[in-house]
């Protein structure tokens, strides 16, 4: 319960400085909406500071950043400038899709990662080890946006096996084979990001798991006549579970960032497309609320590793 309401502190905490950041860099930005030529040519002056107005934005900086902290408590993150609509309305929309795609993908990873880095590690110098480690190397030394055009040039486009971009070809009618097409459509977005994330966790997985079969318990637990699946049952797997959840966790921005890149390329309409159109038309106030909307989860999501760590060893609160 402690550790918990240490995170919950640490949460808002970061949230207020993520938010004064990204506030202060968008107000820096040398551009805004109102002068970007996205309104019409033939808009007066007199009627562009009547909207400044409207949206709050004739204020002193302070007054604005306080008045915004405010609205967001409410749950209100404002008007979208190019669309008119509720930008709370424009990212929720837009959520399930990313966390869908990012959850999968960090599962996929986890599950990878640890077949391949313990496997490696229990075969140290085979054929299966040196092809694990040239593959890492290939993961963590690709570009993601190299990789998503290469794999659409081939599957999409060359043998059209995959689809190209967007989340179905099928009207949503709840059946079967829409969920199949939903599925289908994924493939190649998730194999990026699953792709470009096991590289070095792979190799952490493994070193660990040889620096864990050096130690004196899995000497004497192999004396006592204990099988490999026992071994790495009560002993690798316990000793790996705590590192690795860390790992992953401090992993999230990243690929939750990656998601604006992959997104876009695959016109897939999640937070990151929108964000990328928001920031093409200078709409302030839908990027501030993915800005935020983004760092609550990935702070979400390291909170929800540490209590996963806690129930895994009771004596990680302590730590």
């Amino acid at each position: 319960m402690k550790l918990f309401f240490k995170k919950l502190l640490y949460l808002i905490t970061m949230l207020f400085i993520i938010s004064l950041i990204s506030f202060i860099a968008i107000n820096a930005a040398p551009n805004s909406f109102f002068a970007s030529g996205e309104l019409n040519p033939n808009i007066t002056p007199e009627s562009i500071e009547q909207l400044k107005a409207i949206y709050g934005l004739d204020k002193p900086l302070y007054i604005q950043f306080f008045s915004w902290i405010y609205s967001i408590i409410q749950l209100d993150f404002g008007i979208s400038f190019a669309s008119g609509e509720m930008v709370k309305n424009e990212i929720l929309s837009r959520i399930p899709v990313t966390l869908t795609i990012n959850i999968i993908s960090m599962v996929l990873i986890f599950i990878i990662s640890l077949y391949f880095g313990i496997k490696s590690a229990l075969n140290k110098n085979s054929f299966f080890d040196k092809f694990t480690g040239q593959l890492s190397l290939l993961s963590f030394s690709m570009p993601s946006f190299y990789l998503a055009l290469l794999l659409v040039l081939i599957f999409a486009i060359n043998f059209e096996i995959l689809p190209i971009a967007g989340l179905h070809s099928v009207p949503n009618d709840g059946s079967l084979n829409y969920y199949l097409d939903y599925a289908w459509h994924l493939i190649l977005p998730i194999f990026i990001i699953v792709f470009g994330g096991i590289g070095s966790l792979i190799l952490y997985i493994r070193g660990l798991t040889l620096e864990i079969l050096k130690s004196d318990y899995i000497f004497f637990a192999r004396a006592r006549g204990l099988s490999q699946k026992q071994i790495l049952r009560y002993y690798i797997l316990p000793n790996l579970y705590p590192p690795v959840i860390t790992l992953l966790g401090l992993s999230l921005p990243g690929i939750i960032g990656g998601s604006v890149i992959l997104e876009t390329i695959f016109s897939i309409d999640g937070m990151g497309l929108l964000f990328y159109q928001s920031a093409l038309s200078h709409d302030y106030p839908v990027i501030m609320g993915i800005l935020i909307i983004g760092a609550f989860l990935t702070l979400i999501g390291n909170m929800i590793a540490d209590l996963v760590l806690l129930k895994l060893n009771p004596n990680y609160e302590e730590k």
